[in-house]
């Protein structure tokens, strides 16, 4: 396949993965100063199939938009303000949750092919710990929360049942895509 090919190829499935960040955070459940939404299944996958390169520019222009004042986070806001507000170390954090989930797979690949328990693995890694370590500790700084039982149930403990399951679920759409489109299996580099 030709280099400009490929690069077109790259920028539709960058664009597509913003796009699909962007609707995810619409369909909401508001609990507080951070809402549950599908967003950390579209990261997870976003490692999984773009990898870490192409994932983290996903994320990227995603965070770049949001910058802008486009309305693509959670309920249909954006801007510096809300970027920055108390979700902001969730949404930053998925430059970094891609990269993990990414490198994971990556390693973890055999000529094209994963197990589902090790998917499973990399997007607990990348996106359960990575995610709720760095927008847990954003969100209890920002709102000034003390530690207590009380903030952890209520600002961590709340997202990990549905976040575990969007982990398993998106580990299953992951391995489905690599049989639909074998151009997305994971590459093994050593």
């Amino acid at each position: 396949m030709d280099k400009n090919r490929q690069t077109v190829r790259d920028m539709t499935w960058i664009a597509l993965f913003t796009a699909l960040l962007a609707v995810s955070g619409q369909f909401q459940i508001p609990i507080g100063p951070v809402p549950i939404t599908l967003q950390p299944l579209v990261v997870m996958l976003a490692g999984s199939l773009l990898g870490a390169k192409r994932g983290v520019i996903s994320m990227a222009v995603f965070i770049g938009l949001a910058a802008a004042g486009a309305p693509v986070m959670a309920g249909g806001t954006g801007g510096l303000a809300k970027l920055v507000g108390p979700t902001g170390g969730y949404v930053f954090s998925w430059l970094l949750a891609v990269c993990v989930i990414g490198w994971m797979v990556q390693k973890m690949a055999r000529h094209g092919q994963i197990a589902l328990w090790q998917l499973i693995l990399a997007h607990l890694v990348g996106g359960v710990a990575v995610v709720h370590a760095i927008g847990f500790a954003w969100v209890v700084t920002y709102l000034n929360l003390p530690l207590t039982m009380g903030t952890l149930s209520a600002s961590l403990l709340i997202f990990l049942p549905g976040d575990i399951a969007k982990a398993v679920v998106g580990a299953i759409v992951a391995q489905a895509m690599y049989r639909a489109i074998p151009a997305l299996r994971p590459v093994s580099k050593g």
